[in-house]
């Protein structure tokens, strides 16, 4: 059974932003080529340092203006790509690699209220975002983030 989705950023928003070369908030795109592992917030898959080339920008991944509405910078490839499909389970490459993707997961209620906070260290992301869910209702829906960064990676909502 599933028990939670993971949300990517949509290939019509990256598709926009390479276009115009401009993020949401009016800022010009940085191209540059990768020196870390990213990821890529519509493939959710690590870049390669020294071979991609990633667009920077200002994103964020919420609704409602209010005081947790704040952008951070991300990553996206410069190039068209496919987006994360496996939607029922978190990206196994971020996942697996603790060292370059350490995990935070963020529970927000249905007003964008910070609600809950987890460090995941060497928890199994796949396990502990059911456990989340069922044991805290006021939790409409989680961001994984990079625990060292702070930077947004994804949307995960219940099934």
């Amino acid at each position: 059974m599933n028990q939670f989705k993971i949300i990517p950023l949509t290939t019509a928003y990256a598709s926009r932003i390479r276009e115009t070369k401009v993020d949401d908030f009016g800022h010009s795109v940085i191209e540059q080529l990768a020196s870390g592992y990213g990821p890529c917030r519509v493939s959710l898959q690590p870049f390669k340092p020294g071979k991609d080339t990633r667009i920077l920008i200002s994103h964020s991944p919420f609704e409602i203006d209010n005081a947790f509405n704040q952008p951070d910078p991300i990553f996206i490839h410069k190039e068209e790509v496919e987006p994360y499909k496996d939607i029922h389970q978190f990206p196994a490459e971020i996942k697996a690699n603790k060292q370059h993707f350490p995990l935070s997961l963020i529970g927000y209620n249905k007003n964008q209220d910070m609600v809950f906070t987890r460090l995941v260290g060497d928890a199994d992301v796949d396990q502990l975002i059911p456990e989340i869910f069922q044991e805290h209702n006021e939790v409409s829906y989680l961001h994984a983030r990079n625990a060292e960064a702070g930077c947004f990676i994804c949307k995960i909502e219940r099934a």
